[in-house]
């Protein structure tokens, strides 16, 4: 399936806390990197993305980070910003400084583990330091860490989130890698034959998933909380795309959150899709779109089964005894 990685100058580092069970994951690129965003979840939490909505014109990237710690998470930007700026990294003010830009947006992991501990600036810059070309590590790892999925029934009724990674190459050399945290509200589904692969499990030591569209039908309801639930996506690719064709990537891309997550872009779930250019090959924004979608979705398969239990929460290996 490859990796986010095979896109040429990009660098993907992590930091995890296994004991309070969050963490961190950066993104980081060689050259200049210009992006957009696709919101659609009702709950999102970010930081320093307002220059990649469409209203605004400046649109340059030099980082990108996903984090746990709901809210307190956005600290961690910090370390990477101070990453960047040791490095000469960033937007040129003229005085002698540089000011990074770096895309922030994070998922709740809060009940999980030790909510007291979140990732901060030193967790950000310690994922910086540890970034790599190679292959992304996936499953419970960096943001991935915390990340749970299937949550109308709480917590304890839920199932094993991570972080998945894929990528496709095009036979005039365009590149395109995905990055996925999948900590969603609703049920992570198979493409073959729609059947619930994690999500809401019928006790806390249960094995077999109730459906949560299933359970919402029959009428069973919670008081969904903002910002507790959300799928983060990054798209990059080594061609030059417009801020308008960005735009255009991000929104195809959702179509792969919603293939394979049921329900999503609920209240509950902050979702959102980043769509960076960090090339200058010739590119078509609905080819590259459309296959961003399907590397979301295959990106979100490979979380779910390469994540591993960790604070009482099984993972997809250990229900179906992989």
């Amino acid at each position: 399936m490859g990796s986010i990685t095979d896109v040429p100058g990009v660098r993907v580092g992590h930091a995890s806390d296994f004991d309070a069970i969050t963490g961190c994951t950066v993104i980081l690129f060689d050259d200049v990197a210009s992006g957009a965003v696709d919101l659609r979840g009702g709950g999102t939490s970010t930081r320093q993305i307002d220059s990649l909505l469409p209203h605004n014109t400046f649109g340059n990237v030099h980082g990108v980070l996903l984090t746990g710690g709901s809210a307190y998470g956005l600290d961690a930007s910090g370390g990477v910003m101070r990453y960047l700026e040791e490095g000469g990294r960033g937007f040129q003010t003229g005085y002698g400084l540089v000011v990074p830009a770096v895309p922030t947006a994070v998922l709740f992991d809060l009940g999980i583990g030790n909510g007291e501990i979140r990732p901060d600036a030193k967790m950000g810059f310690e994922a910086c330091l540890s970034a790599t070309s190679n292959p992304v590590e996936e499953g419970s790892v960096g943001v991935g860490t915390g990340a749970t999925i299937g949550k109308l029934l709480g917590l304890k009724n839920a199932t094993k989130g991570g972080i998945g990674s894929a990528s496709y190459t095009l036979e005039n050399g365009v590149v395109l890698g995905v990055l996925v945290a999948v900590n969603a509200f609703g049920d992570v589904i198979s493409i073959e034959d729609g059947g619930v692969i994690a999500g809401v499990r019928d006790s806390d030591d249960g094995v077999k998933f109730l459906g949560t569209v299933n359970l919402v039908k029959s009428g069973v309801k919670k008081e969904l909380e903002r910002f507790q639930c959300t799928t983060l996506a990054v798209v990059v690719t080594n061609a030059g795309f417009s801020k308008q064709e960005l735009i255009r990537i991000s929104t195809i891309g959702q179509t792969g959150i919603t293939r394979v997550i049921s329900p999503s872009h609920t209240t509950a779930d902050g979702d959102l899709v980043f769509a960076i250019s960090c090339g200058d090959s010739e590119g078509d924004a609905n080819t590259c779109g459309i296959i961003a979608a399907e590397l979301i979705s295959d990106a979100i398969i490979s979380a779910v089964k390469k994540a591993r239990s960790l604070g009482g929460i099984p993972c997809w290996r250990d229900i179906h005894k992989c």
